[in-house]
């Protein structure tokens, strides 16, 4: 597996690549300490499995990065690792496209859990208390975004209630596979080219999902899952994926 890390703090660039390499003798770890490095290797290599891409930037917004590679790459998995583990950085990435949300003080083997859920297809999310936290003034551009707050009162209400497990969702074959592809972000039309239906076909089944988890977003639906997944950590995201 090879890995673009990008961080522009040399000695955490450094202990990260120590970290991730350890984690399996197949794994290659390339650092980038910039966004413009970060875009400079991508350009010059197709063949990264993973990009580990860290919030605060000296020269651009993690936020921005993360919206530019998953435009320009949409099927290489990108996984924030930041010093922030507030809960509307988590759904904000989440919202993006982000494949999983890892705080950095996450220990070793949380870190190693989650890009291995990645990896087998599946969507990390740390443990947080939705609703409850106040932003901080530094980040307007999400205390102003209502979609967010919306998802983050919705996830706190009393009447928001998550299946206890991923097996008692009840979903036939074909709603797994379009739950599997909407947790990698892929829209409509794009399900639908993929499993060869109309997308008011794939609409339906969308519905029927998102019924299942309790939800009323897609966001609602990663955020689920993840929750779900963390209650059950010998899961693999791939044993309850319909077979392709």
């Amino acid at each position: 597996m090879k890995v673009l890390l990008i961080d522009d703090h040399p000695l955490i660039l450094s202990a990260l690549q120590t970290v991730i390499e350890g984690l399996g003798d197949d794994v290659q770890v390339i650092g980038a300490d910039s966004a413009a490095a970060a875009r400079r290797l991508l350009k010059d290599s197709q063949e990264f499995d993973l990009v580990l891409l860290d919030l605060q930037l000296g020269d651009a917004s993690g936020f921005d990065v993360l919206d530019e590679f998953r435009a320009a790459y949409p099927a290489l998995p990108v996984v924030v690792i930041s010093a922030s583990d507030r809960a509307s950085d988590v759904i904000r990435a989440i919202d993006q496209g982000a494949m999983g949300f890892v705080p950095k003080r996450s220990s070793t083997e949380m870190l190693s859990q989650a890009l291995k859920l990645v990896m087998s297809g599946g969507i990390y999310v740390p443990p947080m208390s939705l609703g409850h936290e106040v932003p901080s003034e530094s980040v307007p551009t999400v205390v102003g975004n209502p979609r967010l707050q919306q998802i983050q009162q919705a996830a706190s209400a009393p009447g928001f209630q998550t299946p206890g497990s991923l097996d008692g969702l009840s979903l036939t074959p074909r709603q797994t596979d379009v739950l599997a592809l909407l947790l990698q972000g892929k829209p409509n039309k794009i399900i639908a080219r993929e499993l060869g239906v109309s997308v008011e076909t794939i609409k339906d089944h969308v519905a029927a999902v998102l019924k299942a988890l309790g939800v009323s977003s897609r966001t609602q639906a990663v955020l689920a899952v993840g929750q779900m997944l963390q209650r059950q950590p010998d899961a693999q995201f791939s044993t309850w994926r319909s077979p392709a």
